[in-house]
């Protein structure tokens, strides 16, 4: 009969178990290693922010537009327009920041193989380049994509009987609001500038393009209620 209590099989076993979870934790910290060579933290930053904000204000725009109809809006066209404008600028984001990055990163090794006067394929400064270009365009895509599903989300409320288009419409824009409001702090706290003045200057852009928006859609037609 096998002997279950034989020390080497106990040991081979309990390698076994911890292999995965080295293997993991040596990935995050080669991870970190690319971070800081390619510098991706700061440029991660910047595509979230810049895309949340872009993805934020387009549905904004959708939803003042839909609360202006001279008719009432059925939810799920709200909701189908909003899935539709965030995948887009999901895909959008991924693959033109992937390209984009792609060419500047490549720019970049190539200047420094001509500096050090040898070729860079296997080095880790080439491994770093790849791994920043795929976080920065997951960022870029992702970072609409997250912020428009957040301003549409009362709309799916509605659509299951949880909430109604008049609650709807009001929570959407303070959704859209609360989420500039966020990246403005986010933005004071990273550059160690005023809170207040940067999460006032995000609600101010977000209240000026719900005017705008509103304004338009007086203009093509829409009762001014």
């Amino acid at each position: 009969m096998p002997d279950n209590d034989d020390p080497n099989k106990l040991s081979q076993n309990n390698n076994s178990d911890d292999k995965p979870k080295e293997d993991f934790s040596k990935r995050l910290e080669r991870w970190d290693m690319y971070a800081d060579i390619s510098d991706v933290g700061s440029i991660s930053r910047r595509y979230f922010v810049m895309n949340a904000f872009d993805g934020a204000l387009t549905m904004l725009g959708v939803v003042i537009g839909a609360s202006m109809a001279p008719e009432a809006v059925d939810p799920l066209f709200i909701i189908l327009a909003g899935l539709s404008g965030a995948f887009a600028m999901c895909i959008s984001g991924i693959s033109g920041a992937y390209m984009t990055e792609s060419a500047e990163r490549e720019r970049e090794i190539k200047s420094l193989e001509r500096a050090m006067l040898c070729k860079l394929d296997d080095s880790i400064h080439k491994e770093a380049s790849k791994f920043a270009t795929i976080l920065t365009s997951l960022v870029d895509g992702f970072s609409p994509a997250l912020a428009a599903l957040i301003v549409i989300s009362p709309f799916f409320m509605v659509n299951i009987g949880w909430m109604t288009m008049d609650m709807a419409f009001p929570i959407s824009i303070s959704l859209t609001m609360l989420v500039l409001l966020i990246l403005g702090l986010y933005l004071a706290k990273i550059s160690d500038q005023s809170l207040a003045k940067y999460g006032l200057r995000m609600l101010i852009v977000g209240l000026v393009t719900a005017l705008m928006c509103a304004l338009v859609a007086i203009a093509l037609g829409a009762p001014a209620v």
